[in-house]
């Protein structure tokens, strides 16, 4: 059966919630579509009004040695092992407002709960807004939950956006110090489980008409830079048989990857999200063309073969047709899997509030995948509508908040933590 959680006015937590993330979605670099990227005004502003809602819901807080916010609520004795929650609180460029947001409001709101009823649970809460998940300042993702876990890089002080302004510089700027990062990092013994809840990103959730699912993994991802090198020359007078046309070659290997990844091969997905074509004019025969593959699944081992053969397809379409190619993996992210027994707990959570239990991958990444370097993680997705992300149409509904709301709560106040924990290798 359903409960029904009010917040301090009489509306449910999912009110409270959209309210909260309406105002969030304000902080912007523009008035006209959302953008808050790491250490700019606009993260700061969101930082501060995210630290103001976790005092309001009884925590302490404040913004940590790489700029994520953290907020503790402390458990029945002072001192203890937490139970982490949250999300990021930065955006792509002309984002949608609930990613990253949903999961790091809707944990503040439950903890707020609790401190209106003075609950206190054997166990601290802690709630962490990630301070960079997306990378799109730097090109470096999962820059706060990487401070946290102990791994992040500090070559990639160094790197620069596109203004030509290092990040060291950009974090001198903000009121960090750079050479202090190392504090905001975490052990493992202060960590009973992380727990992330998201809108999904895709349309699955609401094509089995749920509003929430409990994630079994992070899938992996490889992404190659491939080039086809063929010959330029002049489009009317090389006949078609003497061509060595690049562009069509990668033609005929992207529908390839397309009809290799569409047979149903364990949740597969492959994409080529850019191409370029060289020398680009109506009348020439492209002679070399560029392109990306990415490829996700929730089996490393799986990804990895499926690699293999599509570069094997390429490399008979490309001898087939004279070309010359190049092909260089540009990236590459480890499978993350939840922990079973966490899983279960999540799983547990939605079925004590009247929902069907429905299992299901993430294809996109989360900060998840560098928190698993110091504890089990678990997350718990929320159907959004359309399937879609990264975009101003990304949208949820107040009752699908609602449900994700009640869900995590439940989790939190029946929480038990594993009785003889493991530390991840790193």
């Amino acid at each position: 059966m359903e409960t029904k959680v009010v917040g301090p006015t009489g509306m449910s937590l999912g009110d409270e919630i959209v309210g909260r993330i309406d105002a969030l979605a304000a902080i912007s670099e523009t008035a006209t579509n959302l953008t808050r990227i790491f250490l700019t005004p606009e993260h700061r502003a969101a930082g501060e009004l995210i630290m103001g809602l976790m005092r309001d819901a009884g925590m302490s807080a404040h913004l940590d040695a790489i700029g994520n916010v953290c907020g503790r609520y402390e458990g029945d004795r002072p001192g203890q092992p937490c139970l982490m929650l949250g999300s990021h609180y930065d955006t792509v460029r002309d984002a949608g407002k609930w990613d990253g947001p949903l999961g790091l409001i809707t944990a503040i709101s439950c903890v707020a709960d609790l401190h209106r009823r003075g609950r206190r649970l054997p166990f601290a809460i802690e709630v962490t807004g990630f301070a960079d998940e997306e990378g799109v300042r730097f090109a470096s993702t999962l820059l706060g939950s990487r401070a946290i876990a102990g791994t992040f890089d500090e070559s990639a002080l160094g790197s620069k956006d596109k203004a030509g302004v290092k990040m060291r510089e950009a974090m001198t700027a903000f009121g960090l110090d750079p050479d202090h990062i190392g504090a905001a990092a975490r052990a493992p013994s202060e960590l009973l489980a992380y727990v992330e809840l998201h809108i999904e990103q895709g349309p699955v959730l609401e094509s089995k008409n749920l509003p929430v699912g409990v994630v079994t993994a992070i899938s992996g991802a490889t992404r190659l830079a491939v080039e086809l090198h063929g010959m330029a020359g002049h489009a009317g007078t090389v006949p078609m048989a003497l061509r060595r046309d690049a562009l069509a070659g990668a033609a005929e290997c992207i529908v390839a990857i397309e009809e290799f990844c569409s047979s149903d091969r364990d949740g597969l997905v492959g994409t080529v999200g850019y191409i370029n074509a060289m020398p680009g004019a109506t009348n020439v025969i492209p002679g070399m063309v560029s392109f990306t593959i990415d490829i996700r699944t929730a089996r490393d081992s799986f990804r990895k073969l499926a690699v293999a053969d599509i570069v094997r397809h390429i490399e008979e379409i490309v001898k087939r047709r004279k070309l010359g190619l190049e092909i260089n993996v540009t990236h590459e992210n480890r499978t993350v899997p939840c922990a079973p027994w966490l899983q279960q707990q999540v799983a547990d959570a939605v079925a004590a509030e009247g929902y069907r239990v429905f299992e299901l991958p993430s294809g996109a990444g989360h900060d998840g995948m560098a928190m698993i370097d110091i504890a089990d993680v678990a997350m718990l997705f929320v159907r959004c509508r359309g399937g879609i992300s990264h975009n101003p149409a990304e949208h949820v509904e107040t009752a699908d908040a609602d449900a994700g709301a009640r869900v995590l709560l439940r989790l939190i106040e029946n929480f038990r933590a594993k009785s003889n924990p493991v530390v991840p290798d790193k």
